[in-house]
């Protein structure tokens, strides 16, 4: 969370538990929508274990939501820069409640933030 928590998220997730791809000097320029970063961040179990209790948590507390009238629920999900393991974590989630036909807003806030080390993203 270098660049600060969402204010206006409704659920936060911290996923600086995982390797950070960050020191892998091949990885360090990607991004989490690149599918080196994603190999990496998903070849760790540990990752798989978390996505799979996130789904579960999402997949109980949705219908509750929705029971209560919330059209609306923000999940920001953090790690150090916001460019590598956050990155990857949310597109999977994201997929996920899209398969299960949920519309689903991505917004990677802090992707860009710090061209030092980074390449732009296209597009």
């Amino acid at each position: 969370f270098k660049y600060g928590v969402p204010v206006d998220s409704d659920c936060i997730l911290d996923v600086r538990f995982l390797p950070n791809p960050f020191y892998i000097e091949e990885l360090r320029p990607l991004s989490g929508l690149d599918p080196a970063v994603r190999d990496y961040v998903f070849s760790f179990p540990e990752t798989s274990t978390f996505l799979e209790m996130q789904n579960k948590m999402l997949d109980f507390t949705i219908p509750l939501y929705v029971r209560e009238g919330k059209v609306r629920l923000m999940i920001g999900v953090g790690c150090s820069g916001g460019r590598h393991r956050s990155v990857a974590i949310a597109e999977a989630l994201a997929n996920r409640l899209k398969d299960n036909n949920l519309t689903v807003i991505v917004d990677h806030r802090d992707i860009d933030k710090d061209s030092r080390y980074f390449r732009k993203r296209h597009g």
